[in-house]
């Protein structure tokens, strides 16, 4: 990686990008998490034994909230492969690696091959996509999508158009079929954003993004129709306690402006605007500070001519990040899908930095950052305490053993700071995937509880789940059909015997019903999402567990 010779620093990034893949794949086996994760797992399985791909199901009632692409994905996955943890995820991360592929093409059509191999790298390492390719929900179908939507679009803008075009509604559609027709934000924002400010007034208004548009809503007609189907025809069921409720309204609307206003059927509390801007510093480690100074150059340096540069990825990142923090509705995870046009961005400016006080400020910047991860990996493993295996420590001694290698490279020049930032993260985010996820999972009481049950429970006893909170964990892993029981509805429980899981708060209300039984094991959790130091620290841990139970009822 001679600081005169590009070729070696191309075998070198595509070396890296090798890794960056297989980091991101050792999340595959990471049992699912709650809630969200498990959720959607569970919905996919209910997809695949009812054998109905059309109506999505919720502890055995209609549920009406997210589109219907993740969910036919994983059922597909679980037809093919069986329903296993990895099965779920698979179809995730391929979407996310063809984005990466897609986020390599644009940066290399817009500036270089570095940069497209650089910007490729970069979102492969960013933390939160590590994160969300182990935490499958709905952002790593996003992310592949839009940035697919926005490269074919993008190469819709020259002659022969109409294939491109139609690639490219494709891919929007299936962002749309994902999560709602907010999708097209980034979409629209990085096309109709460097149009307008590069002036190419008859390439805005072109008759191909109605044609666009038109191909969008062919496409998604599928998910229409499910939701039509499933809710329109049926006005007499009963969805966010009334009757008469339109899945297709919803889809358009309640989903998406009653989210953003805070004004639907789903709400959250309300949002803050600095939201998204501290969420940056730590989702997209190690870069997050680059990141940053990028945005500013770009802006400084492109406004004088603005005609004459892209502004494709700022568009794209600027528009739907600030929408996003105008919503009321605000999640760390939603920036996850405009990760391809942030590391762009930050590809572009690390290959033109030029040597000299800013960048030996900036190295000095980063190398900080760099030893702060370290520190924080170090601290947790001496306070959290999670196991290693000897396959994961021979890991974590590989990639440790690279970021040695890189930082005594005698003339790497200016890209050697990046070479030791991609193998610090692969070395932190490893760590997390194969020994932080795998011990906090264990706190995941509903999935150990099935686990257990899946060993123990030899008469395939009915098992019966009490519906006082998100135990979705469960309903997936067990090998048992789950009965959904809420308090007072007796007439739905099995008959006897059978096993119920239940938190052990809620025993002596189901002693008051008449449902007593013999405690069979107990389980010690914790809200692993809601992460706070007296669990992470082992020698406070007990006190911040709560109890769960199976017990049998003869």
């Amino acid at each position: 990686m001679e600081q005169s010779s590009p070729e070696k620093r191309i075998q070198w990034l595509y070396f890296f990008i090798a890794i960056a893949v297989l980091v991101n794949l050792s999340g595959l086996f990471v049992t699912i998490m709650e809630p969200d994760g498990a959720l959607y797992a569970s919905i996919a399985k209910n997809m695949l034994l009812r054998n109905n791909f059309s109506e999505l199901f919720v502890e055995g009632r209609d549920w009406l909230d997210k589109p219907h692409f993740p969910f036919w994905a994983a059922a597909i996955a679980f037809k093919i492969f069986g329903v296993h943890t990895w099965s779920y995820k698979l179809p995730a991360l391929l979407v996310m690696f063809m984005g990466t592929a897609y986020t390599y093409r644009f940066a290399k059509d817009l500036y270089t091959k570095e940069t497209g191999l650089w910007a490729a790298l970069i979102l492969l390492t960013a933390q939160h996509t590590v994160i969300s390719n182990m935490d499958v929900r709905a952002e790593p179908y996003l992310t592949g999508f839009i940035m697919a939507a926005v490269y074919h679009f993008y190469k819709g803008l020259g002659k022969g158009w109409f294939v491109q075009v139609l690639v490219g509604a494709l891919f929007a559609a299936c962002a749309v079929m994902t999560k709602g027709i907010f999708a097209l934000i980034p979409v629209g924002g990085a096309i109709a954003g460097h149009l307008i400010l590069t002036r190419q007034w008859k390439l805005l208004f072109n008759l191909r993004w109605l044609v666009a548009a038109l191909l969008i809503l062919v496409f998604i007609l599928p998910e229409l129709w499910c939701l039509y189907q499933q809710f329109d025809l049926h006005p007499e069921k009963l969805v966010f306690g009334k009757h008469g409720v339109s899945g297709v309204k919803f889809f358009f609307w309640d989903s998406q402006f009653g989210r953003f206003f805070n004004s639907g059927p789903i709400k959250k509390s309300p949002g803050d605007p600095t939201f998204f801007l501290h969420t940056i510093l730590w989702a997209y480690l190690p870069w997050s500070f680059l990141f940053y100074i990028a945005v500013v150059q770009y802006i400084r340096k492109g406004y004088k001519k603005v005609r004459n540069v892209e502004w494709f990825n700022l568009c794209g990142a600027g528009l739907t990040f600030l929408i996003f923090s105008a919503s009321k509705f605000q999640l760390p995870f939603y920036i996850t899908i405009i990760f391809p046009f942030f590391s762009i961005l930050t590809a572009g400016y690390i290959v033109q930095l030029e040597a000299g006080k800013i960048f030996t400020r900036i190295r000095v910047m980063q190398q900080a950052i760099l030893v702060l991860m370290l520190v924080a990996v170090g601290l947790l493993q001496f306070y959290f305490r999670p196991d290693l295996s000897v396959l994961a420590l021979l890991l974590l001694a590989g990639s440790f053993i690279l970021i040695v290698a890189v930082w005594r490279m005698p003339s790497a020049g200016k890209f050697k700071v990046w070479m030791q930032s991609a193998a610090i993260a692969f070395f932190v985010q490893l760590y997390f995937n194969i020994a932080f996820y795998p011990k906090l999972l264990t706190y995941q009481s509903d999935s150990e509880a099935a686990f257990w049950m899946n060993v123990n429970n030899k008469e395939n006893l009915p098992v019966v789940r009490v519906l006082n909170g998100l135990a979705y964990a469960v309903e997936f892993y067990s090998n048992d059909e789950i009965y959904h029981y809420r308090l007072g509805e007796q007439n739905k429980l099995p008959a006897r015997p059978y096993l119920i899981y239940t938190e052990a708060d809620v025993v002596p209300l189901l002693e008051n019903e008449g449902i007593k039984g013999q405690v069979l094991k107990n389980f010690k959790g914790y809200h692993i999402t809601k992460l706070k130091g007296k669990f992470l620290n082992h020698h406070t841990r007990e006190g911040a567990l709560t109890t769960s139970q199976v017990i049998l009822i003869k």
